[in-house]
C-alpha cells in the first residue's frame, strides 16, 4: 500500500510540474486584415465605409507574450502604427510566415527595438530570407552596410521544432496556393495565415489545440486563401476549443453581421483584441 501511495503522489507531482511548465500566453491581434487592409484604398464598398471600429483592419500580425518577453509573428506595412497603438516597448524577435509584403514590409521599423536589444532575432525559412536579402539589401549587406539600418540575426526555420525563451515552437507547413507558408504552434495555440491547403501529416501537429487562429478571406472561393466555408470546414476537422478568424477582406462582410452566423466556439478576430491562454 505504501508503494502504491508513493507512486500516486509521484505521478501527481509530475503531472502538476508538467502542467506548470506551460507559460501563460497573451495574444494581441495587431492586425486582422488582408493584404490591402480595410478600408481598401479607393473603395466605396459599404464595409470600407463602416463606422464600426471592428470593420477597420490593418494588415495581419500578432504579438505573443509570456513572462517578460514578446514576439511578433509577421511585421507588415502597418507595423509602426500597430506598435504605437499597443504601446509596445520591447520585442524579442520576429517569426515570419512568408515573404509577401503584407507580412514583411515593416522590417525597417524594427530599428527602435534594435537600439534597445542589439541584433533582432528573426525566424524564417530559406526562401523568405533570400527574398528579404534582395528587397532589403541595405539591411543584410555585409559590405558598406547602411549605418542606420536595423540589425538582425537570421535563424532558419525548417520543419523541426525549436525554442524561443524556453517555449517550444512547432513549425507547420501550409500551402498558399502553390507557395509554402510557415504556420506556428506554440503550446496549445496555433497561428495559420494565408492557408488554402494543408497536408494530412501537418494536420497532425494541430491536435488538441486550445486556440486556433486561421484565415477566412471572404464568402466567395479564392485560389490561394480559405474562404469562410473552407475555414469552417477546417475548424470542424481540427476541432480546437476556440477559433479566431483573421486575414479578412471587406468581401467577408460586416463584422457584426458575420459574427451572428458563426458557431459558438468560432469568432472573428478584430484589431486590438487580446486573449490569454
Amino acid at each position: 500500500m505504501y508503494e502504491i501511495r508513493t507512486l500516486s503522489v509521484n505521478f501527481y507531482l509530475t503531472f502538476v510540474l508538467m502542467k506548470n511548465d506551460k507559460k501563460l500566453l497573451t495574444i494581441t491581434f495587431l492586425g486582422t486584415g488582408t493584404s490591402q487592409g480595410i478600408p481598401m484604398i479607393a473603395s466605396n464598398d459599404p464595409v470600407c465605409l463602416s463606422k464600426d471600429p471592428k470593420d477597420v483592419r490593418l494588415r495581419s500580425s500578432i504579438l505573443i507574450s509570456w513572462d517578460k518577453v514578446s514576439y511578433v509573428i509577421d511585421c507588415g506595412p502597418d507595423f509602426r502604427q500597430q506598435m504605437l497603438r499597443e504601446k509596445v516597448q520591447l520585442i524579442n524577435g520576429v517569426l515570419f510566415t512568408h515573404e509577401h509584403s503584407d507580412h514583411t514590409a515593416g522590417l525597417d521599423d524594427l530599428r527602435p527595438y534594435c537600439y534597445k536589444i542589439g541584433e533582432m532575432p528573426i525566424y524564417l525559412d530559406k526562401r523568405t530570407l533570400k527574398s528579404l536579402e534582395q528587397r532589403f539589401q541595405y539591411i543584410f549587406s555585409k559590405e558598406n552596410r547602411y549605418p542606420g539600418a536595423p540589425s538582425v540575426s537570421s535563424n532558419i526555420v525548417s520543419n523541426s521544432s525549436f525554442f524561443i525563451d524556453e517555449v517550444k515552437v512547432i513549425p507547420i507547413k501550409v500551402m498558399h496556393g502553390n507557395l509554402p507558408v510557415t504556420a506556428y504552434r506554440i503550446q496549445d495555440f496555433a497561428y495559420l495565415t494565408d492557408v488554402k491547403s494543408i497536408s494530412e501529416s501537418e494536420k497532425e501537429k494541430l491536435k488538441n489545440l486550445d486556440v486556433l487562429v486561421v484565415n477566412a478571406l471572404r464568402i466567395e472561393e479564392h485560389p490561394t486563401h480559405f474562404n469562410l466555408q473552407e475555414a469552417l470546414n477546417f475548424v470542424k476537422e481540427i476541432n480546437p476549443n476556440k477559433t479566431y478568424f483573421t486575414h479578412i477582406s471587406h468581401k467577408l462582410g460586416f463584422h457584426k453581421e458575420v459574427s451572428k452566423g458563426l458557431p459558438n466556439n468560432v469568432f472573428l478576430a478584430f484589431d486590438g483584441l487580446k486573449i490569454s491562454i
